[in-house]
């Protein structure tokens, strides 16, 4: 593993940055289809909220490790995924008293 070793660091952290962001695009893009689908939704509470769990606990890592990789991408991604959260449970709400 030495080619690992041999990337300087800012270097490794510019890519995780990079790395991080994508990721955030596509819960973003989750996010507008959920938005924008007038079903009622099929993700389940585990799935949205386990995964802001995730991103808190590898934004805290980041934050405790001093990577801004880690803590920056991790921390926007969690805002997203609570909003892809708020958006399911308003959906469930509206088309639970329809029925």
């Amino acid at each position: 593993m030495n080619i690992i070793h041999s990337i300087p660091e800012n270097i490794f952290e510019s890519i995780g940055i990079a790395a991080g962001l994508s990721a955030c695009l596509v819960i973003a893009i989750q996010v507008f289809k959920e938005y924008r689908y007038k079903g009622p939704s099929s993700l389940s509470n585990g799935f949205i909220f386990g995964w802001v769990f995730i991103y808190l606990f590898w934004c805290f890592y980041g934050i405790r490790f001093n990577t801004v990789a880690l803590w920056l991408t991790n921390a926007i991604a969690v805002v997203i995924q609570l909003a892809l959260c708020f958006i399911v449970v308003r959906k469930r709400k509206l088309y639970s008293s329809q029925t």
